[in-house]
């Protein structure tokens, strides 16, 4: 087994450099949270599987939780914060707020980075797109169908904001 040590790193999170002494064994979701104060990637699992603590690294969704810190140097990672805020909202979040789609807000992050991620892969996603591309984000509530018309209203908003 490796020991643990302290390693100097420079990341880009949110078109922020910062640079961070980090343990060898720190995850990007313990980072963010712990380190960078960035809240909105929530520990749910710890195992990637449902989907609470996603982000984009350069412009995939990835699952925070267990991807090595250390592995982020030079990528791009972007998290809820880095959309928009209550000013100025990115249009997913306007979408959900327009759409009342969050409830008890465990999944609500990763519903909203897996949104991005489809809609700058399918700008139009059908049901069954959207079904597909958020099945592996858990939601305990049972707010589905209003996360799919919150889908398709940041579709709308999208469009609307293309130049």
């Amino acid at each position: 087994m490796t020991p643990l040590c302290s390693v100097d790193v420079r990341l880009k999170v949110n078109q922020q450099t910062v640079d961070l002494t980090l343990s060898s064994a720190a995850t990007l979701l313990h980072v963010l949270r712990n380190d960078l104060s960035l809240n909105a990637p929530k520990y749910g699992c710890g195992l990637g599987e449902c989907g609470a603590c996603t982000v984009l690294v350069d412009g995939i969704p990835a699952r925070a939780c267990v991807i090595p810190a250390l592995e982020m140097k030079d990528r791009e990672i972007t998290t809820l914060e880095g959309l928009g805020n209550a000013q100025q909202p990115h249009p997913v979040q306007q979408a959900f707020i327009d759409t009342q789609a969050a409830q008890c807000g465990y999944c609500l992050n990763g519903m909203l980075m897996m949104t991005v991620a489809l809609l700058n892969e399918n700008p139009q996603p059908t049901d069954d797109d959207i079904r597909q591309a958020l099945s592996a984000n858990l939601c305990r509530c049972g707010t589905h169908i209003e996360i799919i018309a919150a889908v398709h209203r940041a579709a709308e908003l999208t469009k609307a904001h293309v130049p």
